[in-house]
C-alpha cells in the first residue's frame, strides 16, 4: 500500500483529499502545521507528499526545498495561490506538479497515480541491466544510473529535469511542444500547466548550458516548442 503525507491546514480539504485517495488503497497521514508536516515527510518513509503553500510555522516552498534536498519523491503541490510566479517558484524548488484550489478530487487522484506510476518505472528500470548512455557534444546521460555529466562534471538534476533531458536528448532535432512534453514526462495532458515545461527547461539549462542566454542543447522554437540540438 502507498504511503501518502497530505500537509495542509485546512481540515476539510485535508480530510476531503484523504477520503479519495483512501477509496483507491493509499494510506493517508494527515499534518495541519508546516513544521510537523517537514519533520514527517524526511523522517517517514512516504512515496509522495502533497503540499499546501499557506501553512503555519514553515510554508510550503519551504517544505519543498527541503524535502527535495535530501529525498527524490514525488512532491505535488495544492494551493489556493493562483498566480504564476508562485507556481514557477513551487516548481523551480522542487515540486513535480501544481494544482489550484478548487479543485476536483477525482483529478487529485489521477495525478497522484500518474506521478506514482511514472516514479515506479523510472526506479525500476536500471535493475540488473548494462548502463545505457546517451553522449552528445561534451554532455553523458547514465541512463541506467540517472547520471548526467557535463564535460566530465556531473550535474544534478531533479527526477523531471532529468526525464525530460533525457527524453529530448533521446529524440534530437525533433521539435516537441510544450502540451507534448508536459503529457509526455508527467503522463498526463496540460490542463493549464505550461508553466511547468517552461521552469524545468531553465532549470535544466542553467545546469548543462554554459550560457543559458545562448544554448547549444536545448533550443527554443519561438512559438512552438523546444528541441535537443546536435
Amino acid at each position: 500500500m502507498k504511503k501518502v503525507l497530505i500537509i495542509e491546514d485546512e481540515q476539510t480539504i485535508a480530510e476531503l483529499e484523504k477520503d479519495y485517495l483512501e477509496l483507491y488503497d493509499f494510506e493517508v497521514n494527515i499534518e495541519n502545521d508546516g513544521q510537523k508536516g517537514l519533520d514527517r515527510a524526511l523522517l517517514e518513509n512516504y512515496d509522495i507528499v502533497i503540499v499546501d503553500l499557506m501553512l503555519p510555522t514553515v510554508d510550503g516552498f519551504e517544505i519543498c526545498k527541503r524535502i527535495r534536498e535530501v529525498k527524490d519523491i514525488p512532491i505535488l503541490v495544492v494551493s489556493a495561490k493562483k498566480e504564476d510566479i508562485d507556481k514557477i517558484r513551487g516548481l523551480e524548488l522542487g515540486a513535480d506538479d501544481y494544482i489550484t484550489k478548487p479543485f476536483s478530487p477525482s483529478e487529485l487522484v489521477a495525478r497522484v497515480k500518474a506521478h506514482l506510476s511514472r516514479y515506479e518505472r523510472l526506479v525500476g528500470s536500471g535493475m540488473a541491466q548494462e548502463n545505457e548512455f546517451i553522449e552528445i557534444r561534451g554532455i553523458k546521460i547514465d541512463k541506467t544510473a540517472r547520471r548526467v555529466f557535463v564535460n566530465g562534471e556531473e550535474k544534478i538534476l531533479t527526477t523531471k529535469e532529468f526525464d525530460l533531458l533525457t527524453f529530448l536528448a533521446s529524440n534530437p532535432n525533433h521539435v516537441y511542444t510544450k502540451e507534448e512534453l508536459f503529457k509526455e514526462i508527467w503522463n498526463m495532458d496540460s490542463i493549464g500547466d505550461i508553466a511547468t515545461v517552461t521552469v524545468h527547461i531553465k532549470k535544466i539549462r542553467e545546469k548543462i548550458e554554459l550560457n543559458t542566454a545562448k544554448p547549444q542543447y536545448i533550443e527554443t522554437i519561438w512559438g512552438v516548442g523546444y528541441r535537443f540540438k546536435v
